[in-house]
């Protein structure tokens, strides 16, 4: 059972040393804002920077030192855990494949650029961080502006925007050589070196790295590399070129599917301590470790950024920029004796037998699969089982430009335009026949088998610049482009004198979607109608500094936001939505900062209501005794999140800095709209009724968290840090057409399960040994997780505690499917920087 006594002890441990912190600081005086540093090591551009007691937004900034030091082998994104509102997971625990929310919005509703450039997958809003996997490698700053955010552009930022930074080519001339070691097999090597910026105004910096082993789950090996390129001119004061490019092309195994609490008892656990590394998705082929869901991809980045300084008053800041992703994730296809493959008996492990599926796909007897393949080496979706992969391909580029004018001493204007045009293409492929010699498939117009016998790797390409390499002859289940042009337009007028700061921001896109499907269709039918959808959003903000300890703030907006490709085209077809419309964003909030020589401190106070989202939803209904499914594009569904946040640090003395947040929110829906679910095969309605969510608690993100943390600088070479972190409020997800109501179930499924509290203690060290004034070793190991707690992360279901107290782990109902965190892990690096 959960421990209420251990979360209030905590908590109050937490907010007695946070106000005993701001008690001792209020004597102390003002601090200097950083704000200067950043912008003279990253590349800047278009990036809208929020500044100290000047940019009217909640945020928070992580600089290149406390990445470096503290990430180890941690995910990128789980670096933002120790600032508010935000809860970061591993997802589940393959190499890359975390996620992160921010007041409760997830990763496709919060706004991740880099430079100023966005990265949010056009079609969908997602951010697949395997992608991404060596930006830590060349970030120079990293600041999440929480809410309204101060970018310019149209952006989706319901939850926030992260914005991550990384080095210039002109950073000081210095090179570094890297070597580390982690829990499982983990290593990596880096090498990189800036050449600094030399007399005629050129300089250059480079990186490459590899970094391999697996992630603390079971079946999770990967393989990644990074490599960055900037090459950066500055012909004189008015003119700054710099051209970047990046890609991590990376190949790792998954765990797709959360499991049961049962099965991690069950497969190497006990009811003390659950198997944290189960993995339903993996097991042996001919002796090597082989999983059915394996995830490659290659997205190599390129952009080219121009700073031109017209006159003392006007700027013109532009970038264009280019991404060619090629790759996609494994999954299965067919089935053995009306079985998915992780059905089948599995091993006394828990392990998936494929060398049983390749023996029963070849014709050989397997006693417990059931019969014998009555057609052996010939496979299609309901005899014989193959791997194979989902291609998410795309082709995008793009261009933002803006002009800055000062107009007198306390005003100026910004005007600019962001262009971009992306191309999402779309198909599965056989991998691996298992054994079989082909697989039929009949998803095209006419039913006609398409008999596969080209199978194709599963590692990335490091040429991802052709065009779709496969003929539709080797297509599987579907093959589709997915086309969207973005056209936007952004302004602001902006005052400032030595006390205000206020500004006033608007801004329209229009967004063209098409789509292309070469399986469904004759050739004369394929592309789709064209369809404009447009949005916009208007917002403004001021802050004002009492003095130099005090400052206020307040910001306030309204989006419309256009939905994304999947609810403009209906059932995965050219058929187009007849209910589109745009979601509505309203969001407000309110700041107070306390700035000192010792203590700084901020509190923030939000409401953000997001209305007429788009969900497409299925369920099950029994018709004449056979169940059917039917799918519901269901508009109207309305979130509030609102909630309080506090961050502060204090240095009590010269050799220690101490850091904590505490964030709680209450997000929750609001209203029950109306769904009818239609049968696709029959076009007829199947059930219709109310989604009852009214007051329901949104869930997959922790609603309270904490955080407190120090770091020691015991001498000049040796350092030391903890943290610890708290999660509460944490809610499973759910899908809410479990809470439909008809007549004939008038009683709605149980809401999210809240799942138990948690709190995790992070240790890391590290030293710097100086040979001369340019070369040194620096050495750093981090131990995450240090007590080793087992709880759960995240949860899929919503299934309440049993009546039965045996069928109950930790208060939660042992039928959920979770993720549960990682355990115990470290990480060990040395450094010869010259």
């Amino acid at each position: 059972m959960r421990s209420n006594s251990l979360r209030r002890s905590t908590l109050t441990a937490l907010i007695t040393l946070s106000a005993a912190s701001v008690y001792y600081a209020q004597t102390v005086k003002d601090t200097v804002s950083k704000e200067a540093d950043i912008e003279q090591v990253v590349l800047t551009g278009v990036a809208d920077i929020a500044k100290d007691r000047k940019t009217p937004v909640a945020v928070s900034t992580i600089k290149e030192a406390q990445i470096i030091d503290k990430l180890g082998n941690q995910e990128f994104p789980e670096i933002l855990n120790s600032t508010p509102s935000v809860y970061a997971t591993k997802g589940g625990g393959g190499f890359g494949d975390s996620r992160i929310n921010v007041r409760g919005f997830d990763q496709r509703n919060t706004a991740v650029m880099i430079n100023g450039v966005p990265v949010n997958d056009m079609e969908g809003g997602s951010v697949y961080w395997s992608n991404w996997a060596g930006l830590s490698d060349v970030t120079s700053a990293m600041q999440v502006q929480r809410g309204l955010g101060s970018s310019k552009l149209a952006i989706a930022s319901v939850g926030g925007t992260i914005n991550i930074l990384t080095r210039a080519a002109d950073k000081k001339r210095q090179g570094n050589i890297t070597l580390g070691l982690g829990n499982d097999g983990y290593n990596k090597a880096l090498f990189s070196y800036n050449t600094g910026k030399s007399d005629t105004g050129w300089s250059t910096s480079f990186l490459m790295s590899r970094t391999a082993g697996s992630m603390y789950a079971d079946g999770t090996e990967f393989e990644g590399y990074n490599y960055y390129f900037a090459l950066g001119y500055r012909p004189s004061a008015k003119h700054d070129l710099q051209f970047t490019i990046t890609g991590a092309p990376q190949v790792h195994n998954q765990r797709s599917f959360q499991s049961t609490i049962a099965d991690h008892i069950k497969y190497g656990g006990t009811e003390e301590n659950p198997n944290r590394k189960y993995n339903q998705n993996w097991g042996y082929l001919n002796g090597e470790e082989y999983s059915m869901t394996r995830n490659y991809y290659h997205k190599p980045v390129m952009s080219l950024n121009w700073d031109w300084k017209i006159s003392d008053a006007t700027t013109l800041n532009s970038v264009a920029y280019a991404s060619f992703g090629r790759g996609g994730g494994t999954g299965d296809a067919g089935r053995i004796n009306g079985k998915f493959y992780n059905t089948l008996p599995r091993t006394a492990d828990g392990l998936v037998r494929f060398d049983d599926i390749v023996k029963w796909n070849q014709g050989g007897t397997v006693a417990d699969f059931g019969a014998v393949n009555a057609t052996p080496g010939i496979s299609n979706s309901s005899n014989g089982i193959i791997r194979r992969s989902s291609i998410n391909s795309h082709n995008w580029m793009g261009i933002i430009t803006s002009l800055n004018h000062k107009i007198n001493d306390n005003l100026s204007a910004t005007v600019g335009f962001d262009g971009r045009t992306y191309k999402g293409i779309h198909y599965r492929i056989a991998t691996d026949f298992l054994g079989n010699n082909s697989y039929t498939d009949t998803s095209n117009i006419n039913n006609k088998p398409n008999i596969i016998t080209n199978a194709f790797t599963t590692n990335p390409s490091w040429n991802p610049f052709g065009g779709k390499t496969n003929d539709i002859k080797d297509q599987l289940a579907y093959s589709n482009d997915g086309l969207v042009n973005w056209l936007g337009g952004f302004g602001q007028i902006e005052y400032t004198n030595d006390v205000l700061s206020a500004f006033v921001q608007g801004s329209v896109s229009n967004q063209a979607f098409q789509r292309v499907d070469y399986m469904l269709y004759a050739a004369d039918q394929q592309k789709s109608e064209k369809v404009d959808l447009v949005g916009y959003n208007v917002k403004g903000g001021a802050n004002y500094n009492i003095n130099e300890n005090h400052n206020v703030f307040v910001n306030g907006g309204y989006y419309e936001r256009q939905p994304f490709f999947g609810a403009v085209f209906l059932n995965n077809r050219n058929d187009v939505n007849p209910s589109l419309t745009n979601e509505k964003i309203t969001s407000f909030e309110i700041g107070y900062g306390f700035r000192s020589a010792i203590f700084n401190a901020n509190l923030n106070v939000y409401h953000t209501g997001w209305d007429d989202i788009y969900r497409r939803l299925t369920t099950r209904a029994k018709i004449n005794g056979v169940d059917v499914t039917g799918v519901a594009n269901v508009l109207g569904i309305k979130e509030i999140h609102k909630g309080i946040e506090l961050d502060f640090n204090v240095k009590p003395a010269k050799f220690v800095t101490i850091n904590g947040m505490f964030s709680v929110g209450n997000w929750y829906f609001e209203g029950s709209p109306t769904a009818s679910f239609i049968d696709d095969a029959t076009n007829t309605v199947i059930q219709e009724g109310t989604l009852a969510l009214d007051g329901l608690k949104v869930g997959d993100a922790a609603q309270l968290t904490a955080a407190l943390g120090a770091d020691f600088k015991l001498t000049e070479w040796l350092n030391f840090d903890a943290q610890y972190r708290y999660a509460d409020k944490l809610y499973s997800a759910f899908e809410p057409s479990s809470r439909l109501v008809t007549a004939a179930k008038p009683t709605p499924s149980d809401p999210a399960v809240e799942l138990p509290s948690f709190g995790l203690l992070d240790l890391g060290a590290g030293a710097r040994f100086k040979l001369n004034n340019t070369q040194s070793f620096k050495f750093r190991v981090n131990v995450n997780n240090v007590l080793d707690t087992t709880y759960i992360a995240e949860s899929r279901t919503n299934k309440a505690a049993d009546a039965n107290a045996a069928n109950n782990w930790n208060g939660i109902n042992k039928s959920n499917e979770v993720f549960f965190g990682f355990g115990r892990t470290w990480n060990a690096s040395v450094s010869f920087i010259f």
